[in-house]
């Protein structure tokens, strides 16, 4: 019996009793208005609910009154064991051990399907981020970025969301040209300008432009800037897309901010241009000092905003705003922005911009911000000069140590990683200690295999030891799990859960033994132990998948 069943039988029982009480009382109560929750202490039950302290007042009777009714009533359900009442009201149950072991035959007949649930389904969201500039390599905030939106995006893709992954390459402005200076003063071997990008993988740039445009320095000046800036943005943002790649991060979308200031063949009206015309037709534009301003205080921004300046130049806001309402264009309902801990000034304004587009700001747009995180001992990037970058993070610890340390903590805590834990094969090592687990649980089949157990034989009920109840107890929660970290943007969730699954199964392991001792023969309690082994095995992958982590089978 899983807790949806559980849940279904609970509000079986609770239905006609509130209706006895009180008529009407019932009525619109579904089985998610009845949470369970697993006990802190195992010895409490598998689950418990506090129905009857929420129902109690509703019904017009005592919650531990309302509670022992309850309980007695669903003692009588087929899977249920035991239920007591405890404290004010609570609910403590405790089902059979075949009710409960059934779950590990589910569990490995799902396959990668357990833990999916359909709780976002119906929700259309352009997640984007990382969005770093193509003016030079990834640095460490990206890393933490990539490791943590593409966790968010697939807990909320395995419950059911349709998503797109999206990259904004921010390849207009002023950086651009100071990029394109950069790599052509190194073509021409003079010193980097003064307000020009450092570090050695500008002369590699310039090198491999070189290559490709040996002629460049026989045009003219604009237009050795021209072709110097957009051959080594493109040779750069090929370097930053083959980077994410190899840190197992896949994007739907890159998503050019040029495209945003472009004009049609026949000289039509750019995005940014036909963003003025729809914001003003929202009633939100105004005219002040010859600029065009959007009144986005109306909808809790610190200030008004210009969107064309009384030179008739664009801001930053206006390719902002192109941006948002070109997402809703797409198709997406839902936009989550993951930004860097030097954007909290943005969080106001996006929420406005989506406001004064016609949308509400409380619902339709989600901005995340990330805090800083440092390695101990980590070196400056010897390319970039200034910055620690993610492929020597990569080649120093590891993707999936690094991808699981970044996904463990929440977003917004800042964070500290220490190299000499995450390359070590101990159980101080958080993604060893799981990836362990989930190896063991392949060494643990092959042991099997070799002495001949097999899963031709199913008994749950044999499955009534105590490590057994709570390694059974801990694999339910795990659809639950996932949905409740694509609700709150967080798979650090996740992963804490595999750290105490890990925990379990290896408890387990220490106490129940899947294959026989010396001559012993082969039971049917060996060969359900085995299904649950593999049920095990299953969740602990399907958990490190939605980490972007690997689940190596031996280590």
């Amino acid at each position: 019996m899983n807790p949806d069943a559980l849940a279904a039988a609970l509000l079986a029982v609770i239905a006609p009793l509130a209706e006895a009480r009180r008529p009407g009382s019932s009525a619109g109560l579904t089985a998610a208005d009845l949470p369970l929750e697993r006990p802190r202490n195992r010895d409490h039950g598998d689950w418990a609910s506090n129905a009857a302290l929420k129902l109690g007042k509703v019904v017009g009777v005592n919650p531990r009154e309302f509670a022992q009714e309850i309980a007695d009533a669903l003692a009588a359900t087929d899977g249920v064991a035991r239920v007591e009442v405890a404290g004010p009201g609570f609910i403590n149950i405790r089902l059979e051990a075949g009710a409960a072991g059934a779950l590990a035959k589910t569990i490995v007949e799902a396959g990668a399907a357990y833990g999916t649930n359909d709780t976002q389904r119906g929700q259309s969201i352009n997640l984007e981020f990382v969005s770093a500039n193509p003016t030079g390599p990834m640095h460490i905030g990206h890393t933490r970025w990539a490791a943590l939106g593409d966790a968010i995006a697939r807990v909320l893709l395995a419950s059911g969301a349709t998503l797109v992954r999206e990259f904004y390459i921010n390849d207009a402005g002023a950086q651009m040209d100071r990029f394109g200076r950069s790599v052509l003063a190194a073509i021409k071997g003079e010193p980097t300008p003064e307000d020009g990008y450092p570090g050695s993988y500008i002369g590699d740039l310039a090198s491999r432009v070189l290559a490709e445009l040996p002629g460049i320095l026989d045009l003219s000046d604009d237009e050795q800037l021209v072709q110097a800036r957009d051959r080594a943005y493109a040779l750069q943002l090929a370097d930053l897309q083959a980077s994410l790649e190899k840190f197992n991060v896949h994007f739907d979308v890159f998503f050019s901010e040029r495209t945003l200031h472009a004009h049609g063949p026949n000289g039509e009206p750019s995005l940014v241009d036909e963003a003025v015309d729809r914001l003003r037709a929202q009633g939100h534009v105004f005219e002040q000092d010859d600029a065009i301003w959007v009144r986005t205080t109306d909808f809790g921004d610190d200030k008004d905003r210009v969107i064309r300046r009384s030179n008739g130049e664009y801001t930053y806001f206006a390719a902002d705003a192109a941006y948002y309402l070109n997402k809703s264009d797409r198709g997406f309902l839902h936009k989550i922005y993951l930004l860097g801990a030097d954007h909290h000034g943005y969080v106001h304004r996006l929420k406005a911009l989506a406001g004064a587009a016609g949308d509400d700001p409380e619902k339709d747009i989600e901005v995340l911000i990330g805090q800083l995180v440092s390695v101990n001992g980590a070196r400056l990037s010897k390319r970039a000069g200034n910055i620690i970058e993610l492929d020597d993070l990569r080649d120093w610890l590891g993707t999936d140590a690094l991808r699981y340390s970044l996904a463990r903590y929440p977003a917004d805590s800042p964070l500290t990683l220490d190299p000499e834990i995450l390359t070590k094969r101990t159980n101080d090592n958080p993604v060893f200690y799981v990836q362990y687990a989930h190896a063991r649980t392949h060494n643990v089949a092959r042991n099997a295999a070799d002495s001949g157990v097999d899963r031709s034989v199913f008994a749950p009920e044999l499955l009534d030891h105590e490590s057994e109840s709570a390694l059974l107890g801990a694999l339910q929660e795990f659809p639950r799990i996932v949905a409740y970290a694509a609700e709150v943007r967080e798979p650090h969730r996740v992963a804490r859960y595999l750290e105490e699954l890990a925990s379990l199964y290896h408890r387990w392991y220490d106490t129940c033994r899947v294959t026989p001792l010396g001559d012993e023969p082969v039971t049917e309690l060996h060969r359900t132990r085995l299904w649950l082994n593999d049920a095990t095995g299953q969740v602990l992958r399907n958990g490190l998948d939605m980490l972007g982590v690997s689940a190596p089978e031996r280590m």
